[in-house]
């Protein structure tokens, strides 16, 4: 019914098309010779098919035969615009050529990734023949990026118009599906209605907190007056293990008390989980799982396991036992499985609610981090920005004026601010660049010796407050990787040590190798990083807190993507008030 349903209202688009493609063929002039004979015929065609598939439509057709028929409708609907886009080549500046999104699209609405990827492939060499039927008119060069980018475009919108289609599809039938359960169950609502009711008392327990073990425990006590027990536990199936969640009664502070785990192999639970359905054990004499021998200890005799069951999949049991032998009735089998079905949403819920919480403070956290760049930013580009102009108006209004020592401060100033606003930009295209995957590398053997005796040998030179000390291994091996961005990792650690170390106060730099790596330790004699913020500080916009210190959080976050897209890491360890110490690890060659 759906299917007949999409085929009439394609046909009914098809028609509506039919006086849209006149009006346009008739409007439209400049036709080079037989363009427009070419264009109505190619009109009368599309009128002929689309009151044909319009008839088709409306009958009756069997699976395969509407699937024939829905073939040539794209098939046609193909053809009739790639005729028109090869027709209208001769109008410059018109996106003709995204005519052919349109059967792509129906194709992916009949036949999902297989049919809008067939009409994308296919609709290459019309892409190509416009392309050169363009050429041959207006004498500019044939683009084959034109092509190319036509038909990318094409198979990304394939794949996601597909994609969603096979989604909707399979949400689709999950409703239908769940809809034909729901008119089988109708018949019987009739005798579930006190069912209903003792379950959803037992559900306002459940929802009675947003913690597990309190509403575990409202759920207990409200299941006692609906099922009565001597011993009941809760126990969820975690990583290969039971854990009991909630115990009460017969032994419940001594045999499986609530957070014990045990293995799961061998349990009662793992067969409900196999089974999916509830498992009565009318006797627990003999045993046949081994904690049921503690069971029978306590002198208890019987045992009704139900599934905790989070849709269709299984995630714990809920475990009632009485002392008298085959005690539980047909009803209250069917009661306690309706239970677990709502202890499992209970348990799913509180879990999406705390996930929800999780996720919420994570993103409040990225929106104060983004907030905070801004901020940065701002600040970082107004400084050097006003020192920039104020120097260039100072030295355009005054030149004469000034002697050339105030002219070359000047000149100085412009420049040193200049490349601050360039490491700025700098450090912001490299974070776009990791994120869009397209930070480039050139890789070959690196001397690290030389690399951090250059890159120390910059720091020292460019400032004369904070001593930085070199010690490096002799014979220190090579790595592989891209020595401009392992000197730009380097020259980062070196930067941030000298920026927030004292005056006087010594940078060390360190190289070893150790353990098939190279560890290249830069430590600085600062106020150090709280622990909470050791993580902060290799993300995006992340910051220790140290507002006082330019920066926009994203040289330690390009530094440690870096190292790890040379096989290493980058890793921090400090305390406040004892400095920090970056560590660089990177493979030996």
């Amino acid at each position: 019914m759906r299917l007949r349903g999409l085929e009439r209202w394609i046909a009914i688009v098809r028609l509506a098309a039919v006086p849209f493609a006149a009006f346009q063929v008739g409007f439209s002039s400049h036709y080079p010779s037989g363009y427009e004979a070419d264009a109505w015929a190619a009109t009368a065609v599309l009128a002929a098919g689309a009151i044909a598939f319009y008839a088709l439509a409306r009958r009756e057709l069997d699976g395969r035969a509407a699937t024939a028929a829905g073939i040539a409708a794209v098939a046609f609907d193909t053809a009739i615009v790639s005729v028109f886009v090869l027709i209208y080549n001769f109008e410059p500046g018109t996106p003709t050529r995204q005519l052919l999104f349109l059967p792509l699209v129906e194709a992916a609405v009949r036949f999902q990734l297989v049919g809008g990827l067939a009409v994308a492939v296919a609709s290459a060499p019309v892409a190509a023949e416009y392309e050169k039927l363009r050429v041959d008119r207006f004498h500019n060069g044939y683009h084959a990026d034109f092509v190319t980018f036509q038909l990318g475009v094409e198979l990304l919108m394939a794949l996601i118009v597909g994609w969603l289609v096979r989604r909707l599809a399979r949400e689709s039938a999950l409703a239908e599906a769940r809809a034909e359960e729901a008119l089988a169950l109708r018949d019987e609502l009739g005798r579930r209605a006190d069912l209903l009711d003792a379950a959803n008392r037992c559900v306002r327990a459940l929802g009675s907190s947003l913690a597990l073990p309190e509403a575990f425990g409202a759920f207990i006590r409200e299941l006692r007056g609906l099922v009565p027990f001597d011993r009941v536990a809760i126990v969820l199936a975690e990583d290969s293990a039971a854990r009991v969640m909630a115990a009460a009664g017969a032994g419940a502070d001594a045999v499986f008390p609530p957070g014990s785990r045990t293995t799961l192999t061998g349990t009662l639970l793992e067969d409900v989980l196999h089974s999916n359905q509830p498992i009565y054990r009318r006797e627990l004499d003999p045993a046949r799982y081994p904690e049921e021998r503690e069971f029978t200890e306590l002198g208890l005799g019987s045992r009704l396991a139900a599934p905790l069951l989070a849709g269709a999949r299984p995630i714990g049991m809920l475990s009632l036992v009485r002392a008298e032998r085959d005690a539980f009735s047909p009803s209250e089998i069917e009661l306690v499985a309706l239970l677990g079905r709502l202890v499992a949403s209970a348990v799913q819920n509180i879990h999406a609610y705390e996930a929800e919480r999780r996720t919420v403070e994570e993103l409040r956290r990225l929106s104060q981090l983004r907030a905070d760049f801004v901020s940065l930013v701002s600040h970082e580009l107004r400084s050097p920005m006003a020192a920039v102009i104020g120097s260039a108006r100072t030295l355009q209004l005054r030149w004469r004026e000034l002697k050339p020592e105030q002219r070359d401060a000047f000149l100085a100033l412009i420049g040193d601010e200049t490349s601050r606003l360039a490491s700025l930009i700098g450090d912001v295209l490299d974070t776009s660049r990791i994120d869009a995957g397209t930070f480039t590398y050139t890789f070959g053997d690196v001397d690290l010796t030389s690399l951090i005796e250059e890159t120390v040998g910059t720091a020292i030179v460019g400032q004369d407050e904070v001593p930085v000390l070199a010690e490096v291994q002799a014979d220190l091996p090579t790595v592989r990787g891209d020595a401009e961005r392992l000197r730009q990792v380097l020259s980062n650690l070196i930067d941030n040590a000298v920026k927030y170390s004292p005056h006087g106060a010594p940078v060390d730099v360190r190289a070893i190798a150790l353990n098939g790596n190279v560890h290249v330790d830069v430590s600085d004699r600062g106020a150090g990083i709280a622990p909470e913020n050791q993580r902060v500080i290799f993300e995006k916009f992340g910051r220790a807190g140290t507002g006082t210190k330019p920066g926009t959080g994203l040289g330690l976050y390009i530094a440690r993507s870096i190292a790890e897209a040379h096989g290493g890491a980058l890793e921090v360890s400090s305390a406040p008030g004892m400095g920090a110490t970056f560590t660089l690890t990177l493979p030996i060659s």
